[in-house]
């Protein structure tokens, strides 16, 4: 019988992918993953196999991953050189276990060398090493989280001006529990050797981002373009660190490093991030959710705390 590991069924990502895996697979099948026992209690008492991983022990991940068939790598939330070796400890630790397939959430357009968004950059590197192994693969290259900017719409609206470098480039906004459940419907699958682009369904600019939110609030937020070093500013006035490895503040509308959002609105608008596709369809046979949709039930579709005490 093929097992599953489903890693970091903790998080805002893990625990919808994790719910999901429940309906498409018997949860005989299933190994749910957490870095705490804490973390996976109440499958444990659902009846799931649960284990315990740590992403900085790869020789503890291959005994984690023993007896699985596929082994879903959902990617780490810093920056760097340390997101690389947990990804690292995380194949190796699959090749050294016996693992055949392995489904890891990339970024759209992680390939491309003219991408200038430094969050890419792990995702190409981690590609790169899944596929000089014997390993199967299925990649999800995800669109930009749609509760990211509707968060972030929210927290400007005091301010009255919503500001970045996005200008008139476009995005096919996709909800992370949507990401989720492509995540765990590619564990499901038969695929092999496979590259899909999970994108919401509508190619938009942050301005109509914006009007969608004002016109199902009723608010008046404006867009305002800036540079990239005015909105880098922007950031720091926020207490925004530059990199993963600063210090973020408790219930920021921002938890990401601006390094990181920078150069990611820098790709989406030099258009590298324009990817639009019905992969998401393919794969579950259902549409992605709208941003209006998110808007509609926006308590819903915040974008949470980071969340990982790996590395």
């Amino acid at each position: 019988m093929d097992k599953y590991v489903f890693t970091g069924v903790d998080g805002n990502f893990g625990r919808i992918a994790a719910e999901t895996a429940l309906k498409l697979l018997d949860k005989s099948q299933l190994i749910f993953t957490a870095p705490t026992q804490q973390g996976v209690e109440k499958y444990a008492k659902q009846g799931i196999e649960t284990r315990i991983t740590d992403f900085n022990d790869s020789v503890g991940l291959a005994k984690a991953f023993t007896g699985a068939t596929k082994v879903l790598l959902i990617s780490m939330p810093f920056v760097g050189t340390k997101r690389q070796q947990a990804h690292k400890n995380v194949i190796d630790a699959c090749l050294a276990s016996g693992v055949k397939q392995i489904v890891y959430t990339s970024l759209v357009n992680a390939s491309d060398p003219t991408n200038p968004s430094i969050e890419k950059i792990d995702h190409a590197w981690t590609e790169s090493y899944v596929e000089n192994t014997k390993l199967d693969y299925i990649f999800l290259r995800n669109s930009q989280y749609a509760e990211a900017m509707i968060s972030n719409y929210f927290a400007m609206l005091e301010q009255g001006v919503l500001s970045n470098n996005q200008a008139e480039g476009k995005m096919a906004y996709i909800s992370r529990q949507d990401c989720a459940i492509a995540a765990a419907y590619a564990m499901a699958s038969n695929l092999e050797h496979s590259i899909l682009n999970i994108n919401g369904p509508e190619l938009i600019t942050i301005s109509d981002l914006i009007a969608i939110g004002n016109e199902v609030t009723g608010n008046k937020l404006a867009y305002q373009e800036v540079s990239d070093e005015e909105d880098y500013a922007v950031f720091d006035k926020m207490g925004v660190p530059r990199n993963t490895d600063g210090q973020f503040k408790k219930g920021s509308s921002a938890p990401f490093s601006s390094d990181g959002m920078v150069t990611f609105g820098q790709a989406i608008r030099e258009g590298k991030m324009s990817t639009f596709s019905d992969d998401f369809l393919k794969l579950t046979g259902s549409k992605p959710r709208t941003v209006r949709t998110m808007f509609e039930h926006a308590d819903d579709y915040q974008i949470g705390a980071r969340h990982s005490i790996d590395a």
